[in-house]
């Protein structure tokens, strides 16, 4: 497959084609094992055209992070737009967070239990953190965090919860839901009517 496409490709669409292959690479080899050049080949392009985009691997994985970020939160925010009590709408966005990652294979493979090195590492990372976390402020703050000063902390807080599931999941789903709305949720929108009341006075 390499070098059937290049320079003549937009660059919008020369990203998005890249990124898919390094879905597929993750899902067939293991984001360890999927360096430039096993991407460069599932995706159709020359190596060369791939480092024209994105100059290492990490900056990749950013950016595969992020667009995938962007996709899962949006997908969300569809489902849930007709939930309008707070705590429910919270309870689902982050069990259904957990869920959408679990049954996308590009997705679980960066946190499955035998990516211990530097995707390991990096899937419970600051940057990636940092990126789920910009995604989910930017399409959820207005609605779902009402305070933009503190929108950014919960965010990072929620996408610490999801992450923390994703590698240590607890015993079924059931339970699951059960730890997120008994201690996750309250606390939260807790955090959530104290900012606001001190907005008020």
């Amino acid at each position: 497959m390499s070098g059937t496409w290049g320079r003549e490709e937009k660059p919008d669409v020369a990203a998005l084609k890249i990124l898919d292959g390094a879905a597929q690479a993750f899902v067939e080899l293991g984001v360890s094992r999927a360096g430039m050049t096993e991407i460069a080949r599932y995706a159709g392009c020359s190596r060369g055209t791939l480092y024209r985009y994105f100059k290492n691997r990490h900056e990749l994985h950013l950016a595969f992070v992020n667009d995938r970020a962007v996709r899962l939160v949006a997908e969300l925010r569809v489902e849930l737009q007709e939930i309008h009590d707070p705590s429910r709408r919270l309870l689902e966005y982050i069990v259904r967070s957990v869920g959408k990652v679990r049954q996308n294979p590009s997705m679980a493979a960066w946190f499955e239990p035998s990516e211990s090195g530097a995707a390991g590492r990096m899937s419970r990372g600051s940057e990636v953190i940092a990126c789920l976390s910009e995604a989910f402020v930017v399409n959820l703050q207005p609605r779902d965090f009402d305070d933009s000063s503190s929108s950014r902390l919960q965010a990072l807080w929620v996408v610490r919860i999801i992450v923390s599931l994703l590698t240590q999941p607890g015993k079924d789903e059931g339970e699951e839901r059960a730890l997120i709305e008994t201690f996750v949720v309250p606390s939260l929108l807790e955090r959530s009517n104290e900012v606001l009341s001190s907005l008020e006075h």
